[in-house]
């Protein structure tokens, strides 16, 4: 992943670079954390990598080059987000469909500002999926 050129216009063939980069950064992050998760400090509990996880990363943080530049700090992400929200979860969202709640975290990054993470929460076992994550523009 080293030395890749992120696009910063948001051009439809930009957009769809950024979806590849992020996409290959969390083959890379699965192979090298086979738990597939990350202990957060705040929540003390871990947050767990999983298909959605990618599926609405790649889709949503693609459509700007500060959320895909994001993405790539997953490990401090996951590790130091804060809670700042719950919310129900979307009606009709297939995606949302196995989770319960969505806790909505956040994350201050150097030089790129308040990043938001949305987590889901498990019914039954209440686990804690990484979501979502996006910059927030607070330009």
């Amino acid at each position: 992943m080293n030395n890749i050129q992120i696009p910063e216009d948001n051009s439809l063939e930009s957009i769809k670079i950024r979806e590849k980069i992020i996409r290959d950064f969390y083959r890379e992050w699965k192979e090298q954390n086979p738990s597939q998760r990350k202990y957060n400090v705040s929540l003390k509990e871990y947050i767990n990598i999983r298909m959605v996880s990618i599926v609405e990363t790649s889709e949503h943080a693609a459509k700007t080059y500060l959320s895909t530049i994001a993405v790539l700090q997953l490990d401090a992400i996951l590790t130091g987000a804060r809670k700042v929200s719950i919310k129900k979860t979307k009606p009709g969202n297939k995606n949302q469909q196995p989770f319960e709640r969505m806790m909505i975290m956040e994350y201050e990054l150097a030089y790129i500002g308040k990043i938001k993470m949305t987590v889901g929460i498990r019914r039954r076992t209440h686990e804690k999926v990484q979501y979502c994550i996006t910059a927030i523009q607070s330009i």
